[in-house]
């Protein structure tokens, strides 16, 4: 038996998988207009400046958070980019004098740590970032106070996979910009990105998207499992209940304790994957927890077998094609 130092651990990663994994957020539930313009194709409510079919926006870091500005009515501040949450999340601190439109205490969100949640959500009138105005969009309320205490920055929300379909982002880490661009029609066939252009510099990764989640599928040990790619988490997550032979590549270098919803505890293995590999591209010496992922299944789509942060597949730039479902990791 392995003897570990153990660790008192509140990790804000583990906050945003609590509440994205297990479909609390949702997208706004307008209908699409028969015949969708560039200016709506992104996704229904939303209007585009003029000429937005790109545009850029700087982003700062808070860890390995993304932190994007953006406006919801009149409150305008951080908010975290998050593939791994389906919508739009809100943090009750500032936004709880909304009335709450939807309260369902059987719509409950389980979490990883096994404890519960029932739902709240709210309706902002106008929500803004970069190019993108959205009107009448559903938010869901959530403590975020924990990731705020860690990180020392004041977080309004979570922007999810909601505001991204149809468009091609690449996240650049070297110039601090992410750079959307809003397929449409034909368009979304012949368009390229002049920054993949040299497909040496860079590896394709397919994926699918399941209940708004980036889902990518490897082998490890000859086993299929498949990965949510989440850019708001932290660490990377396994399954406990994976093969044994999995872990044989494993190094623990420690235990922690994870801290929920309703301060459930739960007991989690730390250390690293000696050789991990998606797509093309191996990584060695992947950090990973390991802890049962049995709460997390979708409503659709089944269940997964880990969480990917995006901070150890590339150091240079990551993008995602959500018309063309690809995924590029730059060398």
């Amino acid at each position: 038996m392995l003897c570990c130092k153990k660790y008192h651990f509140i990790a804000p990663a583990w906050m945003i998988l609590l509440l994205c994994m297990t479909g609390l957020a949702a997208g706004a539930k307008t209908k699409e207009p028969p015949h969708a313009s560039l200016k709506s194709i992104c996704f229904p409510g939303v209007i585009f400046s003029a000429d937005s079919s790109s545009f850029s926006i700087p982003f700062s870091r808070a860890g390995n958070l993304l932190l994007i500005k953006a406006k919801a009515d009149s409150t305008e501040g951080n908010f975290i980019l998050d593939t791994g949450c389906p919508g739009l999340v809100l943090n009750i601190t500032y936004f709880r004098n909304y009335p709450v439109v939807i309260e369902s205490s059987s719509d409950e969100s389980v979490g990883m740590t096994g404890a519960s949640t029932g739902r709240q959500q709210v309706s902002i009138k106008d929500f803004h970032f970069g190019g993108i105005t959205e009107h009448n969009v559903m938010g869901d309320l959530a403590n975020l106070g924990n990731i705020e205490n860690s990180k020392g920055v004041k977080v309004l929300g979570l922007v999810g996979m909601h505001f991204l379909k149809e468009c091609e982002l690449i996240i650049d880490y070297q110039q601090n910009l992410m750079f959307f661009h809003i397929m449409g029609g034909k368009q979304a066939r012949k368009y390229q990105n002049p920054l993949l252009a040299d497909t040496s510099t860079y590896h394709t990764v397919p994926f699918e998207l399941t209940d708004n989640r980036i889902i990518v599928k490897t082998t490890m040990e000859g086993k299929k499992v498949r990965f949510v790619i989440d850019c708001a988490a932290e660490t990377n997550v396994l399954d406990s209940r994976l093969p044994e032979k999995v872990f044989e590549n494993l190094s623990i270098t420690g235990r922690v304790s994870l801290v929920g919803v309703g301060n459930k505890k739960v007991e989690a293995v730390k250390g690293s994957l000696g050789l991990f590999r998606i797509g093309t591209r191996n990584i060695s010496d992947l950090p990973v927890l390991i802890t049962n992922l049995e709460k997390t299944c979708f409503a659709f789509g089944g269940c997964v077998d880990g969480v990917l942060g995006i901070n150890e597949l590339s150091v240079q730039k990551i993008g995602f094609n959500f018309t063309t479902y690809k995924m590029y990791l730059w060398k």
